[in-house]
């Protein structure tokens, strides 16, 4: 497991980002782009990116970042990483093709003003959308996210329990650090099924907490 570097407070964002970007696995620096975000109340966030955008944001606050351990702001960022490089507007699946559709349709109806048209269209759109939204911010999408991240991890010198720890730790002080006084439930099953990985449970999260 790579060694904790002692936490200050001259942490230096410019060279921070050099050495996350190194960390990062090809694709998170191929897809994403770190920015610096001093007024941000999150440790570290990234939105569902944009089906256009040619790059996904991943914006972290410095100053609270710089209140984590090595190994903690390692697996935030691998995990953070880990979850916007996977979603795929573009994979094939009904919603994904049902929204393509409705934008479509949405735009035929613009061009021949038919308000009832646009109506239809522009709510299979956005049904279609929400639905995509819900599938990228389910317990399955988290926790797939979390492992995704250990695995990278493993590649960067940390061993699973280790790397576990690491991200279950990160979870909990991020929540401390932005004056969460509870964790809310994805974050409580993420936990759980962290504590698994790392040795610390025996307890498994329920199969039915993993279904898309």
């Amino acid at each position: 497991m790579p060694v904790t570097d002692p936490m200050t407070s001259s942490l230096n964002p410019e060279l921070e980002i050099r050495r996350l970007l190194d960390l990062m696995p090809a694709s998170g620096r191929m897809l994403t782009k770190i920015l610096s975000k001093p007024g941000q109340s999150t440790v570290i966030a990234a939105s569902l990116p944009k089906p256009w955008a040619s790059n996904r944001p991943i914006a972290i606050n410095f100053d609270l970042w710089e209140q984590l351990s090595q190994p903690e702001r390692d697996l935030l960022l691998l995990r953070t990483t880990c979850w916007v490089t996977s979603v795929k507007w573009l994979q094939p699946s009904w919603w994904q093709g049902a929204a393509l559709v409705g934008m479509m349709g949405t735009g035929v109806e613009l061009i021949q003003a038919d308000p009832v048209g646009i109506l239809v269209a522009g709510g299979l759109t956005a049904l279609a959308v929400n639905q995509i939204w819900r599938k990228n911010y389910s317990t399955f999408t988290e926790l797939e996210a979390d492992e995704a991240a250990i695995r990278v991890a493993q590649r960067r010198g940390y061993d699973e329990a280790s790397a576990a720890r690491a991200l279950l730790l990160a979870i909990e002080h991020s929540a401390e650090i932005e004056g969460r006084p509870i964790l809310g439930f994805t974050e409580l099953v993420r936990s759980q099924n962290l504590r698994v990985i790392a040795g610390l449970s025996p307890v498994a999260v329920p199969e039915s907490a993993r279904q898309a």
